[in-house]
């Protein structure tokens, strides 16, 4: 078909569209662009928004049942081993604590080794871990051996669990994210409800140490959960369609100057590692790799190249595909006219991948789920400007970072390493302590640490104080059960308030840990069943929110690029903190006499967790500007 305005025949789409491009490179200047795209074709994982997502649903919220409902049943064990042992209930409750704190401290590891192993053996591994611990506590001569056998061995077991349960969720879903990861979540709730009476149960009639063994029997059963987290398998780019006839292709002949001089300095980063000895981080010096942050995305090395459907001027029919980059809409209208923007605007997304070679020589089962920057985002992605402004296609390129070719390698040989790159390189990103340069994430860290410290200290005690007041076993034993049922109804209603784009999170989870800190410090005003149970309906719905809207408080004050490294380090914070919190709030109960001394402690922690925080966004404000006349200062000519 001939080109508009009788172009002649074989005349080039940019020649006829009068489409400017730069003076192509010569090969020693091409070189270093092309090193950055690995030889085979790039591949990205589309989520499928469906199919066997909804088992994997299923699989996300048994497992956090079951993670979540015997962390938070502890509390019923405390009495019984303090009187085996004679120890106080403060040395018991460290127990717990060192399980509830490495189930969070074992998140960063986790996700490293998911990034190279995928979510399925991970789980597995976490299965087997925790059941193992269990087993081998059921045979625990004193309390020492509880805490390194239940408590730091099982936690890690539990680590490994959760991680996938949180993320694998949002591997599948795009659109019906929110319900998703909202359902699957749900299942910490629904375990605290449940699992609370049927220990105190086990307790009473078969002893701890056989509860502890029918507990292990429950998270072995993880594994088979595990099993059905079935990998995605990766898409080659040239073989994502979109509605019609799309193409991507890099040519690094046709990148603006802006996205050459980003993709050198990413190339910088991934062939030496003298970027990662002159980083900030120690962590990035150690490992020999860089924060994910520093890589190129997949949108950043492939072009659009679209298909016009319009009809020449001479009113002829043509289909010819014009070649050019990812650059803003002012940048296209500047440089290629408002005639040639429109024609894109018509145009289909299709997608190409450099080089002529075809299959590819990664492994199929491998993902690299932690390359995507939105994998912690656990609410609706149209909260997300990267999502809103965008096709699905182009959304899913933005978010996802390239591997290195040494990445490739490394799977392609099957080589056993102890740490591949894959996995160095997400701990490098989730454990850069550089983000604690920022005032903001010093202080929302800060916030979340004194919320966690008081956080497991209900559950611990909760029931031992009612029981101690002579409150009736029946319904002593449905407390913490209480706490479960409102927990889930908090999750459900936080998943449609984040649904408005405009609703602040921040406000609202400062608001909900403000009251849940009141009503804890207050909770021990009346001991009667009514007041106990309207106590543990607040409480459930404060921590449902904390938990809920957490991701979304760190993608609106730091951007979905650190929301990645601020998850690592932010449960590296709230783990030390589970671990301390319930032991010294059983030292304050022990001292003083009274349970209440140990919840008015925990209620001030979490009080002080939400009043810190308020002034947040004004911070975040002040930090963005002074960055902002940083960077305007150094761009002004001495």
């Amino acid at each position: 078909m001939s080109p508009p305005n009788g172009a002649p025949p074989g005349t080039a789409e940019t020649e006829y569209l009068k489409v400017p491009t730069e003076p192509k490179p010569t090969p020693e200047e091409q070189q270093p662009l092309n090193d950055l795209v690995p030889e085979d074709d790039a591949e990205v994982v589309v989520p499928p928004d469906g199919g066997w997502g909804w088992v994997v649903v299923f699989a996300s919220f048994m497992c956090n049942m079951i993670v979540d409902g015997i962390i938070f049943s502890f509390g019923a064990f405390i009495e019984p081993i303090k009187d085996e042992f004679h120890v106080t209930k403060a040395y018991v409750a460290l127990v717990g604590s060192l399980m509830s704190g490495f189930y969070l401290i074992a998140g960063p590891f986790a996700s490293a080794v998911a990034n190279r192993y995928g979510f399925r053996l991970v789980a597995i591994m976490g299965s087997v871990l925790g059941a193992a611990a269990f087993a081998l506590a059921n045979f625990a001569p004193n309390v020492e051996y509880l805490c390194v056998m239940f408590g730091v061995i099982g936690g890690i077991g539990f680590g490994f669990i959760y991680v996938p349960s949180i993320i694998t969720v949002g591997f599948y879903f795009e659109k019906w994210r929110a319900l998703a990861t909202g359902i699957g979540v749900c299942g910490s709730g629904i375990g605290t409800f449940m699992f609370a009476p049927i220990t105190a149960y086990l307790i009473e009639n078969l002893g701890w140490r056989t509860a502890i063994l029918c507990q292990g029997t429950i998270v072995f059963a993880c594994g088979s959960f595990g099993f059905l987290y079935r990998p995605l398998k990766p898409t080659k780019v040239h073989d994502i369609k979109g509605e019609g006839e799309t193409e991507l292709k890099m040519d690094p002949s046709k990148l603006p100057p802006i996205t050459k001089m980003k993709m050198e300095l990413a190339l910088e980063a991934m062939k030496s590692n003298e970027s990662c000895h002159n980083s900030q981080a120690s962590i990035n010096r150690m490992l020999g790799v860089n924060n994910n942050a520093n890589y190129p995305r997949v949108s950043d090395v492939y072009h659009t190249i679209s298909i016009p459907q319009q009809r020449a001027l001479d009113g002829s029919s043509y289909e010819k595909r014009l070649s050019v980059p990812f650059i803003s809409e002012a940048d296209r209208m500047k440089n290629t006219g408002a005639k040639e923007c429109l024609l894109q605007k018509s145009a289909n997304p299709i997608i190409v991948p450099k080089g002529s070679r075809r299959g590819s020589a990664v492994d199929p089962e491998v993902n690299r789920p932690m390359y995507r920057d939105d994998i912690f985002f656990n609410a609706s992605l149209t909260r997300l400007p990267q999502y809103t402004s965008r096709t699905s296609i182009a959304y899913n390129l933005s978010v996802t970072r390239l591997p290195t070719k040494n990445d490739i390698e490394e799977e392609k040989k099957s080589s056993c390493k102890m740490c591949p790159e894959a996995v160095k390189r997400t701990l490098a990103t989730m454990l850069d302590y550089s983000l604690l340069c920022s005032p903001t994430f010093l202080l929302l860290a800060l916030g979340g640490f004194f919320t966690m410290m008081g956080f497991y200290v209900p559950f611990m005690f909760l029931v031992s104080r009612a029981e101690n007041a002579n409150l009736a076993k029946e319904y002593t034993r449905f407390l913490i059960s209480a706490i479960g049922i409102s927990n889930t109804i908090g999750r459900v209603l936080c998943g449609v308030l984040s649904s408005f784009p405009g609703v602040n999170a921040l406000f609202v989870t400062n608001a909900a840990l403000t009251i849940g800190g009141i009503a804890t410090i207050f909770s021990g005003f009346s001991m009667t069943a009514e007041y106990q149970f309207f106590y543990t309906a607040v409480f459930g719905l404060a921590i449902s929110t904390f938990a809920s809207l957490r991701s979304i408080v760190v993608v609106d004050l730091l951007g979905l690029e650190k929301l990645t490294n601020a998850f690592g380090l932010l449960l590296l914070f709230q783990g030390v903190a589970a671990i301390f919190g319930a032991p010294i709030a059983g030292a304050f109960t022990e001292a003083t006499g009274s349970y209440d001394a140990g919840f008015y402690l925990s209620g001030s922690l979490i009080l002080a967790s939400a009043v810190m925080c308020y002034p947040l966004n004004y911070i975040n404000r002040r930090e963005m500007q002074k960055k902002k006349e940083m960077v305007e200062n150094k761009s002004v000519p001495v």
